[in-house]
Formats: C-alpha cells, structure tokens, sequence
C-alpha cells in the first residue's frame, strides 16, 4: 500500500503554479468573510466537477444561512471514466484541496469538512490521513486555527462504495448518512438542506484546490485567464490514442485541436470531451473551444484514432449506463437499456433509421425527464456518435436490405 506519493515536475497557470503551504490560508483568515466572498464573485470561478454553478452564489447562501450548524464537503467521488485529475491533486497537492476546504469553513461558518473518497481510492487513506493530522500539528486544521480565536474547524474522510451515481451531490449526501446513494427531489437544494438537514456546500476537488491561489493572487488574476464565461484554467484528464496522456492545465478556451497537438494525438478522428457521459467530437469541430459556454466538460478527454470503431466505443458507454442507473426514475432506468437495445440492433444490421430517430428523440427527453446529470447526460454519447460518425457506423454494405 502507498503511504507517500511523488510530486510530479508539472507546470500551469493556477494549480500546478508554486505554492507555499499555508499561505492561502493565512491570507484568508486575515480578511473578513465577506470579502472572500467578493474575491470569488470576481473571479466568476465555477463548479470544476462538470456542471458549473458559480462557486460565490453557492457559498453566499450558505453564508447567510441562520442555521448554527454548516458543512464543507468535498466531492472526491471521480468515478467518470476517463477521469483522472482529482486522484493527481489528493495525492501530489493535498495542501490545495484540504486548504481550500478550511478557507470555505471560514467563509460560511462551518466547523466540519467531510471528503468523500471514491472507495476505489482506499489506497491514498493513509497518505491522505497523514497529511490532515500533519495540518492538525501545524495549526491549519484544529482548533484556534493558526492563532484564529474561535475558528474552530476538522476535516474527515469517508470512502463511498464503487456507486457512479454518488458523484451526484444529493445521491454523495444520501450516502454519507447511510442510506442507499440515489438523488434526492429538489428543492430543496444542499444550500439550504444538506448534509444532516443543514445548510452544506458540496464542491469538487478541483473547485476546492483553486481557491488558495485564488484568495493569494485575487478575482481579478483569475479573470485573466481562459474566456469571459470560463474564467482561469481547468485539468484535462488526457487519454487514450496520443503520445502524451497524463493530466494538464490548460487555459479555459483552448481549442480541441491546440489539445491534440500538446499531447501528440494529431491524428485523431474522434475526442471524446467530458466522460462517458460527454459529447463526441468528430474533426469537423476540432476547432470547438473547451470551455462551459462550448464544448464543456469536467475534465475527462478520451481520444480515439482511425482504428477505433465508434460502434463499439459506443456499445461500452451505454452498457456502463446500464449498469450504473441507480434505477430510481423512469427515464434513466428504461432509457439506457433501449438506447443499448438500439446499439446492438445496428450492430446486428435490424434496424430501421425511423427507429433509430425515435430513439434519439427519446434520448433527449431523457435529457430533460430524467432525476439526476445520470439519466440527463447519458443520451449524449448515443445522439452524438451516431450523428458524427453516421457514415462509418451506418456502413450501406453492412445495413440489412429492409432498412
């Protein structure tokens, strides 16, 4: 089992930049809450776990919340496929993220930070458990932290149980307390009844990891960086058929094509921008911009070459749907089946394309029908490979005459 980890020699302009321990948070407990706040509406930082809620709003409301007990949970639950960024932060700069959690306690008023650890990350445990009882020898985490009288805030870790629906955050807080990880309705939201019933902000590792360089160099340093709409840089989790995979942060707003050639995928005809659940991509719109107000993602980017066949890529996505719909609502629990009975129809050659439309049209009310970002995001791969990559798959030689 790991106990340590090695930092790797990476460069970027926001997380992978250089840090002193503890500098974000001695600058953040000497401000006054509220302007923190105002720091992070500047910024215009969003959600990085892939939905991208303003993380000021979040925080505001809880801020303001009367209730006398608030908590901070981190999102630690990367079970997208493709996605790799968060383990990188939680094990080469845990400093960010567990900084980053006690700087939101401050903010809203909260004394408790649970992370809640994918459980197939059991082995960083120990480095990660080592690491916070350092921080509670040092005065970052603890009571009076850093000398704060009153300020008074501890982080635990919980490990979840393999569920990728728990990367929702209302199905992670179902799990927290003990019951089966399914989305809750909403409202209300976690803002207002969360964790235990009480006001919770749930942020992603990497929201959490950006907001120590963000309070040491301020909104507007921030704001330099990527588009108007996303602000700073995001980690892009790189793999698949390229020279280079690994993790990198690139500036919001970089081209498909700006990413291939950085990490040696030239040659690629399909990306895959966001997971399992993202869109795919074909070279036609290489020259798509990742950002939220374009081609958006979490960070996932999984690049296939010309001997791929998108078919089957296809046929794994929709069977790991299958299996993962947590089988609460209609949409999601029927949906994904059908969408697979329709991958297999054409792998088959019985299919009509007047099926095959229907079944697009009930992938996008899945979209809008279904619970959770599950069942709304889970048509994406079946809609957007079969309309980019409809000359390979739809093979004239390979269709039944009946089509």
């Amino acid at each position: 089992m790991n106990t340590a980890f090695e930092k790797q020699d990476r460069t970027g302009p926001v997380l992978f930049r250089t840090y002193e321990k503890g500098s974000g948070l001695k600058k953040a407990l000497s401000m006054e809450r509220n302007d923190i706040l105002d720091e992070l509406r500047e910024s215009k930082l969003k959600g990085r776990g892939g939905a991208g809620f303003p993380t000021s709003t979040k925080w505001m409301i809880v801020a303001a919340a009367s209730d006398s007990k608030k908590y901070v949970i981190c999102n630690a639950d990367e079970g997208e496929p493709g996605t790799f960024k968060d383990r990188v932060l939680l094990t080469e700069y845990p400093e960010l993220v567990f900084e980053g959690m006690v700087i939101a306690g401050y903010t809203i008023g909260a004394d408790e930070g649970i992370v809640y650890l994918r459980g197939e990350y059991f082995y960083m445990l120990s480095f990660l458990e080592k690491f916070l009882e350092d921080m509670r020898s040092n005065g970052l985490l603890g009571k009076n932290i850093l000398g704060k009288d009153g300020f008074n805030f501890d982080i635990s870790i919980r490990l979840g149980s393999g569920a990728y629906v728990c990367g929702e955050e209302t199905a992670l807080i179902e799990s927290l307390e003990g019951y089966r990880g399914e989305p809750r309705n909403r409202p209300p939201f976690p803002v207002n009844t969360g964790f235990m019933g009480h006001p919770t902000i749930v942020n992603n590792v990497e929201t959490l990891a950006s907001v120590p360089h963000l309070i040491m160099n301020g909104g507007a340093w921030f704001c330099e960086m990527g588009t108007d709409k996303s602000t700073g840089s995001k980690l892009f989790s790189v793999s698949g058929d390229c020279d280079s995979p690994g993790v990198y942060e690139l500036p919001w707003g970089t081209t498909i094509k700006e990413l291939l050639k950085i990490v040696g995928a030239e040659n690629a005809k399909a990306v895959q921008v966001g997971g399992a659940s993202g869109i795919c991509f074909g070279k036609k719109d290489f020259s798509r911009s990742l950002a939220y107000e374009d081609a958006a993602t979490g960070g996932s980017i999984m690049i296939f070459n010309e001997s791929r066949n998108m078919l089957h890529v296809l046929k794994s996505f929709m069977e790991f749907f299958v299996e993962e719909s947590c089988g609460q609502c209609t949409p999601c629990r029927i949906g994904n089946v059908k969408l697979l009975e329709g991958v297999e129809m054409i792998e088959r050659g019985e299919f009509t394309f007047e099926y095959i439309e229907k079944l697009k049209d009930l992938g996008r009310t899945m979209q809008v029908a279904s619970k959770c970002g599950l069942g709304q995001t889970s048509p994406n791969p079946f809609i957007s490979i079969l309309e980019n990559f409809k000359d390979e798959i739809f093979n004239p030689r390979e269709v039944n005459e009946a089509v």
